[in-house]
């Protein structure tokens, strides 16, 4: 209700009449309030300005010798009496003290005088023209709302993409993460196959030395007789040149460098791309596998088949081509 108070008063009406209109009506509308105002003006006016009863003159005693001689005193003006307090920094006109307050707080003047003049009520110019201002005034607040809503909705918009922005990267680390663990898991098994073959190789040196040991230089015992020994079966033969346990591939890059990597022959194709992808310095765009001689292209149906099955084992060269 102060605001609404204060612009009544910012209008020209003082803090009294401003708080009756308001009480008067029971609302907080400025237009309701003005409009009550100017309607019953001339019952303010009557009611703030009060007339100043005439002194009541008591007959003196005159005595009947001394009325000729007395002479009567000339009357005397009464002195102005002072109907509005004016600013002498920009000549407005207030009725009250509240009005002169409220002017002086706003504006910082500090010259203030009474004046006989009185404040005159708004004519329909005025009063159109002090409502275009309350109009403006109420359009300006609604732009400044608008504008502050407006940067809100921006931040709010800033915020969202930054913590899109952060999941994406979370997402990645933790994608990265999860290809290293398959690094380090790939190699440690190759690490344990290789300590399992140093095993293997071991025991036959150690089973040499024992049939060494025990037959001495003599002649062992199928040779002696003249029994040849058991040929391998050919089926032995073929799973031995067949079945691989390991594929070494020559990776070319599209900028001419290569890379070399041995790969279990059961992995799928797709830990040679997510190779490529972490040591070849490939960007995000797509690319395909290929093999010059014979020429073939791998799709992502070859993604999830073992390399082995593809035809690159027990080596091969690819070729990284960008699509």
């Amino acid at each position: 209700m102060s605001s609404v108070v204060d612009t009544l008063v910012e209008m020209g009406f003082s803090k009294q009449k401003a708080e009756l209109a308001l009480t008067r009506t029971g609302t907080n509308d400025i237009q309701t309030a003005m409009d009550w105002l100017l309607s019953h003006e001339a019952d303010l006016e009557s009611t703030e300005t009060s007339n100043p009863s005439e002194p009541n003159i008591s007959e003196q005693p005159v005595e009947l010798n001394n009325m000729e001689t007395s002479t009567p005193e000339e009357p005397t003006e009464p002195a102005p009496s002072a109907n509005s307090i004016k600013c002498d920094d920009c000549g407005k006109l207030f009725k009250t003290s509240e009005e002169v307050e409220f002017h002086a707080a706003k504006t910082r003047h500090e010259n203030f005088s009474e004046s006989t003049e009185e404040k005159k009520p708004l004519t329909e110019e005025e009063k159109k023209e002090q409502l275009a201002k309350i109009e403006a005034k109420l359009k300006q607040r609604r732009l400044e709302r608008e504008a502050r809503e407006k940067e809100e909705a921006l931040i709010k918009e800033k915020n969202r993409i930054k913590s899109g922005k952060e999941l994406l990267e979370a997402k990645k680390k933790h994608e990265e993460l999860e290809m290293k663990k398959i690094l380090e898991q790939r190699k440690r098994e190759k690490e344990e196959e290789r300590i399992a073959k140093q095993r293997v190789r071991e025991q036959i040196e150690q089973d040499k030395l024992a049939r060494k040991a025990k037959f001495g230089n003599s002649v062992p015992p199928n040779e002696a007789v003249g029994i040849p020994n058991p040929p391998k079966s050919t089926s032995a033969v073929t799973t031995t040149k067949t079945n691989y346990s390991e594929v070494k591939l020559q990776i070319r890059m599209p900028d001419g460098s290569g890379l070399t990597e041995t790969f279990g022959a059961k992995e799928p194709l797709s830990a040679v791309r997510l190779y490529i992808q972490m040591h070849g310095k490939i960007p995000e765009d797509p690319f395909n596998l290929m093999t010059s001689f014979p020429k073939k292209v791998f799709g992502s149906e070859d993604y999830d088949k073992p390399l082995d099955s593809l035809g690159l084992a027990p080596t091969a060269v690819l070729i990284v081509k960008k699509n």
